[in-house]
């Protein structure tokens, strides 16, 4: 029988060095539910994201349970075909020692987990028209021979998707996928969010509930280095739990399904 678990996480905690950043982290996300992870700056958002990827493992006396889509051991590059990761690091690896790779070679590169496609890589035609696919579902074709560090950076954030799509993961976590984007920029990107949540899970690691798509069914919000509540996000979106974990008062407003701040004092 399938396990129905994308991520099960029970009792985890973190520390670096002699600084607990995470505590008695539970949380389970299941397949056909999208979901959003919302807290502040400095709330260890960042290293859960990294609990998700895998670059990070607990490390406590504690018993716990970590498992990702069944499994507590992966092969990292095994995992990236199950998991597409979206993360302004990822973007800034890109920018920084593969600023010259074309939009083509960034989504192609998905294949190799690497930054861009190099000589010793075999391509085959199958992968080829796969990239060519994923290029134009996403509306990026016109920028397959740009290079990354002469794009916008909404086209460099649909290319990292691109990367991730080649291998049409089972879901998508996404670390605060606007920021930096123009209100153009962000329309387009979140409106492609939606077309791939009909495919795969979503999950957004934001502090901004502007970002928080309709087909977001589950939301969890992490405080104070836990997790402080989650369930169905019209249970936990509200004023009150959001003034809580922001620590102002927050009125908190839903309009066409979509979340946005009335006043914050």
């Amino acid at each position: 029988m399938m396990n129905n678990a994308i991520i099960d996480f029970e009792n985890i905690y973190v520390n670096y060095g002699m600084t607990t950043v995470l505590e008695n982290i539970n949380l389970k996300i299941n397949r056909n539910e999208n979901w959003v992870i919302l807290g502040a700056n400095g709330s260890g958002k960042s290293t859960l994201m990294k609990l998700f990827s895998h670059d990070l493992y607990p490390n406590t006396q504690y018993d716990f349970k970590k498992e990702i889509f069944g499994k507590d051991r992966w092969d990292i590059f095994e995992l990236k075909k199950h998991l597409g990761i979206i993360s302004n690091g990822l973007q800034s690896q890109f920018s920084g020692f593969s600023s010259s790779s074309s939009g083509f070679d960034v989504v192609m590169s998905g294949y190799f987990s690497s930054l861009g496609v190099f000589k010793h890589h075999n391509v085959s035609d199958f992968q080829l028209k796969k990239a060519e696919d994923v290029m134009r579902f996403l509306e990026i074709s016109e920028i397959k021979d740009k290079k990354f560090s002469q794009m916008s950076s909404g086209q460099q954030r649909r290319c990292l998707i691109g990367r991730s799509l080649i291998h049409t993961p089972e879901a998508f976590i996404l670390d605060e996928p606007t920021t930096g984007l123009d209100v153009k920029s962000q329309f387009q990107f979140l409106k492609i969010l939606r077309e791939i949540s009909k495919k795969s899970c979503i999950v957004l690691v934001t502090h901004d509930v502007t970002e928080i798509i309709p087909e977001i069914t589950h939301a969890a919000l992490i405080y104070n280095k836990t997790i402080y509540k989650q369930g169905k996000k019209e249970d936990i979106l509200t004023s009150a739990n959001l003034s809580e974990i922001f620590e102002a008062d927050i009125d908190l407003q839903q309009e066409n399904n979509r979340y946005y701040i009335k006043s914050i004092k």
